[in-house]
């Protein structure tokens, strides 16, 4: 179900960038099966799914960190990170997959009312090695000119940083850009930038979204679009 704060000027959108984990892909269980094989080979105890699931969306060293409580020992987040990454590289794909309606969603929003052609790229804070990867295995790649992760750049999310790499290199406005995501992080990433924002309800951290407000909030995957095309719809 939509829930519109305001309506998009579809006709001036020229640029799309979406996040990853939580809003093209489910990988849930793939990241907390690799926190709780870290947490195993340190000795700790495993985390529910639920939990770990809380703890995404600020990159995979705040996801370790606070998978071990948020330790003050440098090291021990360092150690952590790398055993964390180690066994993600080669299970990332084992339960991952693209959330129903993706697909559609962006062929019908590539092209303008118009008929001009936009511009969609990712910009995520996992890193970038596993996220092109996946994006590549799973069929995503093709529909982005551009794929940026937590180690792109100095700054990760909310940092504005990256969207503003993105909207440069695209030659649009900040007002031309929409931003496709579900958490504060997105929301508040897109407010730094000057773009236009979308939350998705249905994804990994949707518990955050109410603390900074979208333009539009969708349940699913299938809604975007029409988010994006309820232009001139009464709020």
């Amino acid at each position: 179900m939509l829930h519109v704060l305001n309506p998009i000027p579809a006709e001036s959108i020229r640029l799309l960038v979406f996040d990853l984990d939580g809003t093209l892909i489910n990988s849930q269980k793939d990241l907390a099966n690799s926190i709780n094989a870290m947490l195993a080979q340190l000795n700790r105890q495993p985390l529910p799914e639920e939990i770990i699931a809380a703890y995404i969306g600020d990159g995979a060293g705040m996801l370790v960190r606070r998978a071990l409580g948020d330790p003050e020992d440098g090291h021990l987040v360092e150690d952590g990170l790398d055993r964390f990454l180690a066994h993600y590289r080669e299970h990332k794909l084992d339960h991952t997959y693209v959330y129903p309606g993706v697909f559609e969603s962006l062929d019908a929003m590539r092209s303008k009312p118009d008929g001009s052609a936009r511009s969609m790229a990712v910009l995520t804070n996992k890193p970038i090695g596993p996220s092109r990867a996946i994006c590549e295995a799973l069929g995503l790649s093709p529909h982005f000119f551009q794929i940026y992760g937590g180690n792109s750049f100095a700054t990760k999310k909310p940092d504005p940083e990256g969207l503003n790499t993105l909207i440069a290199e695209t030659g649009v406005a900040p007002q031309e850009t929409l931003m496709i995501g579900d958490s504060d992080v997105d929301i508040l990433t897109a407010r730094r930038a000057g773009a236009w924002v979308i939350g998705c309800r249905f994804g990994l951290s949707s518990h955050t979204l109410e603390n900074i407000p979208a333009d539009c909030l969708v349940d699913a995957a299938s809604e975007w679009a029409t988010a994006l095309n309820l232009a001139n719809t009464p709020k």
